[in-house]
C-alpha cells in the first residue's frame, strides 16, 4: 500500500511537472512562428523519436525512483534510497537527459526555433541546478556512497563515450 501512495505521488508531481513545461513551450512557439518555415518538414520525424525516448526514458526514472528509492523525482519528496541502476549505472542524469530529448524533440516535431532554444536554455539552467543544489544535497544524504558513484558514473555523457 505504501508502494503504491508513492507510485500516485510521483505519477501526479511528475505529470505537473511535464504539463507545466509543455504549457510554456506552446506558449513560446509563435515567438519564432516568422523563422520557423526555414526548418525542413522532415525534422517533424526525429522529433517524434525524441519524444517517444525521452518519454520512455522518464517514465523508466520515475518508477526506479518508487520501486528501488521509496520516492519521487520531485525534490521536496526525493528518493530515500540512493538508486544507481537502470540508466543510472550510465549518467548521473538520465531523469534531465529524458527531459531534454523529450522537449527538443517538441520544438524539431513542431519546428519551433523559440521551443528549441528554450530546450537550451533549459538544459543549462537544469546544468547549474545539478551543479549547485542537486549534487550537494545528494553527497549531504548519502555521503561516500554517492561520492564513489560519482568517480565512477558521468554526469551528462556515458563513460567511454567520446566527448570532443
Amino acid at each position: 500500500m505504501k508502494l503504491a501512495f508513492i507510485a500516485a505521488r510521483a505519477l501526479v508531481f511528475s505529470a505537473a511537472f511535464l504539463w507545466g513545461w509543455y504549457w510554456v513551450m506552446l506558449r513560446l512557439q509563435p515567438l519564432s512562428r516568422d523563422w520557423d518555415a526555414s526548418l525542413p518538414a522532415w525534422i517533424a520525424v526525429p522529433g517524434i523519436a525524441l519524444v517517444l525516448v525521452g518519454a520512455v526514458g522518464i517514465v523508466a526514472c520515475v518508477a526506479l525512483f518508487v520501486v528501488r528509492g521509496h520516492g519521487t523525482p520531485a525534490i521536496f519528496d526525493a528518493p530515500r534510497r540512493f538508486v544507481p541502476v537502470g540508466p543510472y549505472k550510465y549518467v548521473r542524469n538520465p531523469m534531465y537527459l529524458s527531459a531534454i530529448a523529450a522537449f527538443f524533440g517538441f520544438g524539431l516535431y513542431t519546428r519551433s526555433l523559440a521551443v528549441l532554444a528554450f530546450a537550451g536554455a533549459w538544459f543549462l539552467l537544469i546544468h547549474l541546478f545539478v551543479i549547485f543544489i542537486e549534487e550537494p544535497g545528494l553527497r549531504r544524504r548519502f555521503g561516500a556512497t554517492y561520492d564513489a558513484y560519482v568517480h565512477r558514473v558521468r554526469r551528462w555523457m556515458p563513460a567511454g563515450a567520446a566527448v570532443r
